[in-house]
């Protein structure tokens, strides 16, 4: 059984920073990509950011530049969100891919501006 447990998301003042930690437990396989999606309300859940094996990243063009992604080891990945916007408020869930998909619960980041 995999599970993915987030931490890191809080309030914040636009132009701050939050850093989003998500670490996989259980037995993994296969690993394909672990990253971050959000969803605001009355939004679908969408891609913010993802790295994949051998570590090549891919960014939402709307977090580009702000936002950065990093593996530092097989089952944790990390979000640094900088220069943060009131747009980027969402429930933010980490995702890891591997033969299946899993989802971890979910932590909120509030921007107020």
């Amino acid at each position: 059984q995999v599970q993915l447990v987030e931490s890191g998301g809080g309030l914040v003042q636009a132009g701050g920073s939050l850093r989003l930690s998500c670490v996989a437990s259980g037995s993994i396989f296969r690993f394909v990509a672990m990253g971050w999606y959000r969803q605001s309300p009355g939004k679908q859940r969408e891609l913010v950011a993802q790295i994949t094996t051998p570590g090549s990243a891919i960014y939402a063009d709307s977090v580009k530049g702000r936002f950065t992604i990093s593996r530092d080891n097989k089952n944790t990945v990390h979000l640094q969100m900088n220069s943060l916007k009131p747009e980027d408020t969402a429930v933010y869930y980490c995702r890891l891919e591997t033969s299946r998909g899993y989802w971890g619960q979910g932590t909120q980041v509030t921007v107020s501006s």
